[in-house]
């Protein structure tokens, strides 16, 4: 007779999800639970890609399965490290706690994702220092308090508040600024886990290097719905990721024979950017997105906590009106018939209509070569009386793409382990890779677009941006 595998009950609550990536994937009822809030339920309608949805059709996918994604895979790592070195002392409430991070890293984004956070919260708050990550801290707080979850948490022995410290720091980094620690803190920065459990840190949002769970969800996602190859194989990585000793602190590593593979993984980033998130019509269709928001800003009320009455840009900083707030407003402005709306309207039918602001002039350099500020001096300072452009007619966009660690190569953070002597963390030089891998990792587009779309305007300005030369303009 046979031996038959034992196979693991699940938890009662627990639930099957059939994911278009992932196939079918179980999670722990608590984080049914979380799923199952309205804070949660607004990820389905914030799409994942923002505007790259206007020019890539199969890009509709929006951050509730990308969040359901990451906390799959966060439990599958953190199980593999467990499985592979029981003397990391890794516990039932550490994997829970890193795949309820992984579920919730993404309850900030605003409508259209980084549109949201990178063009029109600078734009209508300068100075404002404020980030997605931030928001989602605020808003799992909000959620658990409003959803009555942190009895819930305890009775699957989660331990309050340092398991809801550890989940927050998992996604925004440490939670208090560097001059309130002590001497002792100020070494290691984090309430939630010890030192000795520094590599859980590495999981969702690695600081370190850029190398995890949050990526590879995202990779494959993206590239799935937009038809493009991902060359980097997460799989193979769970298979050899070990954690060693790097300079007193614990990491995830993983093998030598693995440092091109990471290549490809930082390679499918870039690529992802240059033909999806940096797109030039996907760029500007979300800079049109921006402006219409500011045009519509003091005019979008949205109800929040007390009974009261926040705007777009101030949303923020209630998250009962910030739970309102999502990809739907787009739709708000378009099909108003309010006249102190008509202005942003405008901007929104164009869009619809494809008659967006159209490419006039790019240049793609390394850093610090050619910069915005430069070319609109340029443009300032030029005199043709053969052709009359004003400066509000164009659009102008700086663009940086890169590897994830601005101008560093982000291997050189990576640490590595050999066959022969798996608890020894090592590094690798690109040189020991292949003589073949690039020689920067970031580059700067500028990019200017002309507002005008008639073609006598088109010409006139590419006509303009011709005489431009970052060698020699200065």
């Amino acid at each position: 007779m046979g031996i038959c595998a034992v196979v693991p009950q699940r938890p009662p609550g627990s639930k099957v999800y059939n994911d278009s990536v992932h196939g079918h994937i179980s999670l722990h009822p608590l984080l049914v639970r979380i799923i199952n809030t309205p804070q949660f339920n607004r990820l389905r309608n914030i799409k994942q890609m923002g505007a790259v949805y206007f020019v890539y059709p199969g890009a509709s996918h929006n951050r509730f399965e990308h969040s359901i994604g990451v906390a799959h895979l966060a439990g599958q790592l953190v199980r593999a490290l467990s499985e592979r070195q029981p003397e990391l002392g890794i516990s039932p409430r550490d994997e829970l706690c890193v795949q309820i991070a992984g579920l919730c890293h993404d309850l900030g984004h605003g409508p259209f994702s980084h549109m949201f956070d990178g063009m029109f919260i600078p734009k209508m708050r300068p100075g404002l220092n404020w980030k997605h990550e931030k928001a989602s801290v605020d808003m799992f707080d909000h959620m658990v308090e409003v959803n009555g979850l942190k009895g819930v948490m305890e009775e699957y022995r989660l331990k309050l508040p340092e398991d809801l410290d550890f989940i927050k720091e998992q996604i925004a980094g440490p939670l208090e600024p560097p001059s309130s620690l002590s001497q002792d803190q100020a070494a290691w920065k984090y309430k939630g886990r010890p030192e000795s459990k520094s590599f859980l840190y590495d999981i969702v949002a690695n600081k370190t290097n850029g190398v995890d769970v949050d990526k590879w969800d995202y990779f494959a996602r993206d590239c799935h719905h937009l038809g493009i190859q991902n060359n980097f194989d997460y799989k193979r990585f769970l298979k050899l990721a070990r954690v060693c000793d790097v300079d007193g602190k614990m990491h995830i590593c993983t093998r030598d024979k693995e440092a091109h593979n990471l290549y490809d993984m930082f390679h499918t980033r870039h690529r992802l950017h240059q033909k999806a998130y940096q797109h030039r019509v996907v760029h500007i269709i979300q800079r049109m997105i921006s402006e219409a928001f500011e045009k519509a800003d003091k005019y979008i009320q949205i109800s929040g906590s007390d009974g009261q009455m926040f705007n777009l840009s101030t949303a923020i900083d209630d998250m009962e009106a910030y739970t309102k707030l999502t990809d739907h407003v787009f739709h708000e402005i378009l099909n108003s018939t309010e006249q102190n709306l008509a202005e942003a309207r405008m901007i929104l039918e164009k869009i619809e209509s494809r008659k967006h602001y159209r490419l006039v002039f790019e240049k793609r350099r390394p850093p610090s070569t050619v910069t915005k500020d430069e070319i609109l001096w340029w443009f300032k300072t030029q005199t043709r009386n053969d052709i009359r452009l004003a400066e509000e007619d164009f659009v102008i966009d700086e663009i940086r793409m890169d590897y994830g660690m601005k101008e560093e190569n982000p291997i050189n953070r990576m640490r590595f382990y050999s066959k022969d002597d798996p608890d020894r963390a090592i590094t690798i030089t690109k040189d020991q890779v292949s003589a073949i891998l690039p020689e920067r990792f970031s580059e700067t587009v500028i990019r200017v677009y002309c507002k005008n779309t008639d073609e006598e305007s088109l010409s006139r300005a590419r006509k303009f941006f011709e005489d431009y030369n970052p060698t020699t303009n200065k």
